[in-house]
């Protein structure tokens, strides 16, 4: 008998526990009123930063080619790239749904191992990303 009031206990204390989840999920602290975080104008999608080429960890010549593909950007000027903290200059094709961007490394750069660093800035924190991937650069 005792086991059936433990079994029904943990039974509630689960189900109550799970509708708190649920609710904070989808409410996050926020408001719904004009002047609270709940509406529409201040929401971005977060930039994402994918297909990195060459691959992580890839072997390049120096002044090698680069690109990564950037969805959720407004525009390209939003994105800021270094190798081994020296800044890239890079070149943005838009191919609807995201920004092509096309780089190379820099000359001084060789025989050394150089992490891309990509960073996209926005209006707000929420509106940021950072992401980047390690080359290893030949001496020719």
């Amino acid at each position: 008998m005792n086991t059936n009031k433990l079994l029904v206990t943990m039974s509630m204390i689960a189900l109550l526990s799970s509708g708190v989840v649920t609710a904070s999920e989808h409410h996050s602290g926020h408001g719904g009123g004009p002047k609270s975080g709940g509406g529409t104008s201040s929401a971005c999608g977060k930039p994402q930063l994918a297909k990195f080429l060459p691959a992580h960890l890839a072997t390049v010549a120096p002044e090698a080619s680069f690109s990564f593909m950037a969805f959720n950007v407004d525009k390209p000027e939003y994105i800021s790239v270094t190798a081994k903290n020296i800044p890239v200059e890079v070149t943005a094709e838009f191919k609807d749904p995201f920004y092509l961007i096309k780089g190379k490394l820099p000359a001084s750069l060789v025989n050394t191992a150089a992490r891309i660093n990509i960073k996209v800035t926005g209006k707000s924190p929420h509106c940021e990303a950072e992401d980047g991937w390690l080359l290893l650069i030949t001496d020719k």
